[in-house]
């Protein structure tokens, strides 16, 4: 600790000091708020909304809006908030991040902000990690915030679009962070400004902060069209991992590593790739070229190949490092992706890059076509958006840098309202998993004879069915929690606190659910009140009796230790381990932990096992023996230092790709939602022709050239071909010498105007409007869906640029900027084209063709959480930003950019003369 920390104290310190000095003033005026009658209360609200229609500030009504809050906190809900609440509840007002130890009420805590910033009529979102959270939270809350005369919305998968715009209509709304960006997505995609759903994203309250915007921060939301079917390819390839053999060993620069056996492709767990060796890539040639996928005599990696070499990579991956029940499950014939951090099937979500399919064909269920990308975004980009954000968890510490870093978001530790009693015990680590396992049995059968209960933390499925092979040997009875039973998730995590009971858990499965010492007797106490059979009395005996009976086995668990957390193995992220140690001794209980390891771990294999074996060896430790040292714990958390070190690099990298996208997004969705609002087009439509038709002309007739140099025959061509305009431009040169280039270009100008006019009066100026809009937003559409996939390709090769001593950053940024202006001027092109040349005989055909186009870009559409190796930097770079309308009607959220503002592509002109030409 610094002289200067020891004097003033940490940034933590002070700002706890800072909130303490509120707090003060929020418990002054407790007593006189205790003495309202419900009404007087209830009538602050409208009060407060008042003062800040008025012009007062938030900030300043902070302590009364808390204090009403409290207030109300305790008439309605019988809970009282915490002073240790209240400096949580301002953390997140103010924008930041509050650590906040399991069972200390972050769910609670988080109506105080929500409460004050509610008043501003601007909306607030709450964002929790599944549905079943943001039903319960929605549902439990929102008894407290009907009360004080405010609306509460849930936003789920399920909802239909008229409920989901009353949810957003709402003063507070609850709903997951996939609903929030999938919504912002379709609100991009709509073809009538009325059937948007989302509002301003004015603040968001983020619950599981670390899950969502550090653990999902490389998994963009994607929505999809069905692309290109390669089904057969994916089935033939999938023959071919088979045939290879993995090299054991591999040459290092330094001489020490060396080629143990050879083989035909190596794999780098670290960085989870798989590359074929000089002779796997003869033999796969072979192969390939004897299933006739391959010409005689062409190689892998000629241009024509860039597909095949792309689909066996993908290959060989899904053979040789993604593991049924460890990293998927087969169910229902589909391949469902595991979350490795918290062990929950994750339906919906694909891998991208093709090795989902590749690994559909390796377990031979039916493979679902590749997808087009329709629109996309991360997570990072989503919320930070936000005009603010702020967020809770009981584990943020450790990633406090990043938070800083990414998101500009600081993170206070809030100290717990009772001191911390859990005993965290060292290490133990064994030489081999069966000790392991032995050692953790031997545990398991001392707490359960003792009635202490066990939370065991695995890693994976595969592993939380081993151990429950090895306990159900035992006979000693347990529940399994992992991604195969997640619809019992919180009931059995509501009771893993009764006394013997012994819960097997997936690492974080159940998050958000308090294992209460005893077992849940409110959950049981709700069946009984739900149960119209029974009389007001009997349910009054019924409750009394089992909160007696939840009393003694309370105090039996409590003096057996508390609740015991085992951990299996170490995660690569030390937050995992502190989330998993972090559900025992919640509010002051006892409780402890212990991780048994051993030197078969994946972390200690891959990065501390040589120097952990080196020590067990000189100890010469007997077989089933532990070594239970600081130095292997520090080795350990050095190891999983590194390891996070390495995936923020990986999520900082993928972010500055991904700002690239993100700017030309705000451009694209700027433009779209300024075409969804104009009363008409016609005047951008009239802009664009006169454009095309210039930039046509002077392809055949430069500027400054003699006529000698004109090319008036292939002008002619070109209008008549491109825009079914017929100009004699001869004819009126050889009766009008005279005439210059300008006039020349005047006339083709008059004509294309004449022929616009006759179309007009056809249908009327208001219904060709309505047509011209609809031809807009699809061709942007269009033009977008291939942008994005024309950057993905962009992405896929850059790094081969750093061959060529270039900065692979800077060439994606300089050519995604052409490939954007590239993508503009085929819009312009296409929009006057359809125009010019579109055949009309009445309304009907207009109106007709409007619905087509409304409709056209919503066949076979898939929502999906694309999932990415946690070990490694996406392929796939696709992201958005967004506009806000602070009107409470449903709208856009992308932010406006100025007609002389600098162009957001970053090119340093203004933006009207940039990219805001389309408009």
């Amino acid at each position: 600790m610094s002289l200067l920390t020891q004097i003033f104290g940490s940034r933590n310190q002070r700002l706890l000091k800072q909130y303490k000095k509120v707090v003060r003033q929020i418990n002054a005026l407790e007593p006189a708020f205790e003495k309202l009658s419900d009404a007087e209360l209830q009538a602050k609200t409208p009060e407060l909304k008042q003062r800040i229609a008025d012009g007062e500030k938030l900030d300043a009504l902070l302590p009364e809006a808390f204090a009403v809050c409290r207030e109300a906190g305790k008439r309605v809900l019988k809970m009282r908030h915490f002073d240790v609440q209240l400096i949580g509840g301002m953390v997140l007002h103010y924008g930041k991040i509050a650590e906040m130890g399991t069972g200390e009420g972050k769910t609670l805590m988080a109506t105080l902000p929500a409460y004050l910033n509610a008043l501003s009529g601007k909306g607030v979102h709450v964002v929790t990690v599944n549905d079943y959270l943001a039903q319960r939270d929605a549902e439990w809350m929102g008894r407290l915030y009907g009360w004080l005369g405010l609306t509460t919305g849930v936003n789920l998968s399920s909802v239909e679009h008229d409920a989901k715009q009353v949810a957003y209509g709402a003063d507070i709304t609850y709903g997951t962070n996939n609903e929030f960006g999938f919504d912002y997505l379709r609100d991009n995609m709509v073809y009538d400004a009325a059937d948007r759903v989302q509002r301003s994203l004015n603040f968001a309250i983020v619950d599981e902060v670390d899950s969502i915007l550090i653990d999902e921060a490389r998994t963009p939301l994607i929505i999809s069209g069905q692309a290109e079917n390669h089904t057969d390819l994916y089935y033939k390839i999938n023959e071919v991992p088979p045939l290879l053999t993995q090299q054991v060993g591999e040459e290092t620069p330094d001489g020490k590593g060396k080629v143990e056996v050879p083989g035909d492709y190596t794999k780098d767990e670290k960085a989870h790739q798989v590359l074929l060796t000089e002779a796997g890539h003869e033999k796969a040639e072979q192969i390939l070229t004897d299933m006739g996928l391959l010409a005689e005599g062409a190689s892998l990696y000629d241009a024509a190949n860039i597909s095949l070499i792309h689909h066996l990579y993908a290959a060989l991956r899904a053979h040789s490092l993604y593991f049924k029940d460890q990293h998927y499950v087969v169910q229902g014939g589909e391949i469902v992706i595991v979350d490795e951090f918290t062990g929950r099937m994750m339906t919906g979500r694909r891998w991208s890059d093709g090795l989902h399919q590749a690994v559909e064909a390796k377990e031979g269920v039916k493979i679902q076509n590749e997808n087009q990308t329709l629109a996309s975004i991360t997570f990072q980009n989503y919320f930070r958006m936000y005009g603010k954000l702020a967020g809770m968890t009981g584990t943020a510490d450790t990633e406090a840098y990043e938070f800083q870093e990414i998101y500009g978001l600081e993170t206070v530790v809030i100290p717990q309202n009772r001191p911390n009693q859990r005993k965290d015990r060292q290490d133990q680590v064994y030489k081999t998993s069966q000790e392991k396992y032995n050692a953790m049995l031997k545990d398991i059968q001392d707490c359960y004879e003792r009635g202490q209960p066990v939370l065991v933390g695995t890693t994976s499925i595969e592993n939380s069915e081993l151990l429950s092979s090895i306990l159900t040997k035992a006979k000693l009875p347990h529940n399994v929690l992992n991604a195969k039973q997640h619809a019992r998730e919180a009931e059995i995590i509501a009771q893993a606190g009764r006394p013997q009971a012994i819960t097997i858990a997936t690492n974080m499965a159940g998050r958000g659910t308090d294992i209460v010492l005893g077992g849940n007797v409110e959950k049981q106490i709700q069946f009984i009140e739900a149960d119209d059979a029974l009389g007001d009395t009997e349910k009054q005996l019924r409750s009394d009796k089992l909160r007696d009976e939840w009393q003694s086995l309370h105090d039996h668990v409590v003096n057996a230790g508390g609740l015991h957390i085992i951990g299996t193995e170490r995660h690569e992220s030390r937050r995992v381990d502190n989330q998993l140690r972090g559900r025992a001794a919640r509010q002051g209980d006892p409780g402890s932990s212990r991780f048994y390891l051993s030197l078969d771990d994946a972390l200690l294999r891959i990065f501390a096992g040589d120097r952990v074996r080196a020590i067990m060896d000189r100890l010469k430790m007997p077989e089933g023996e532990p070594i239970e040292a600081g130095i292997v714990s520090r080795s350990i958390e050095s190891a999983q230092r590194k390891v996070e070190a390495r995936n923020f690099d990986i999520r900082k990298q993928l972010l500055e790709y991904d700002d690239v996208a993100n700017d030309q997004r705000k451009v694209i969705y700027q433009q779209r939602n300024e075409l969804l609002e104009s009363q008409g087009v016609s005047e951008t439509v009239a802009s664009l022709r006169e454009g095309v038709l210039d930039d046509t002309f002077r392809t055949y007739v430069p500027e400054e050239s003699l006529e000698e140099q004109w090319n008036i025959p292939a002008l002619e061509a070109a209008l008549a071909n491109d825009l079914h305009l017929e100009v004699p431009l001869g004819e009126m040169l050889k009766s009008e010498p005279n005439l210059t280039d300008e006039d020349l270009l005047e006339r083709v100008l008059t004509a294309a105007n004449a022929t616009y006019d006759a179309k007009t009066e056809i249908v009327g100026k208001e219904s060709f409007a309505g047509f011209e809009r609809s031809v807009m937003l699809q061709s942007v559409d269009s033009h977008w869906r291939e942008h994005l996939a024309a950057l993905d390709h962009l992405r896929q090769g850059i790094h081969l640029r750093g061959y060529a001593q270039k900065n692979p950053k800077q060439e994606y940024k300089r050519e995604a900027f052409e490939l954007f202006g590239q993508m503009l001027d085929l819009i312009k092109n296409e929009v006057v084209k359809v125009v010019m040349t579109v055949r009309i005989e009445n309304r009907e055909e207009i109106a007709a063709a409007e619905e087509e186009m409304a409709q056209s870009h919503v066949e076979n559409v898939h929502y999906q959480h694309a999932d990415f190796d946690s070990n490694e930097a996406p392929e796939t770079l696709l992201a958005p930003t967004a506009h806000s309308d602070e009107s409470q009607q449903p709208g856009s959220s992308v932010p406006k950019v100025g007609r002389n503002d600098p162009c957001p592509c970053g090119s340093g002109k203004k933006y009207k003369q940039c990219h805001g030409q389309l408009m």
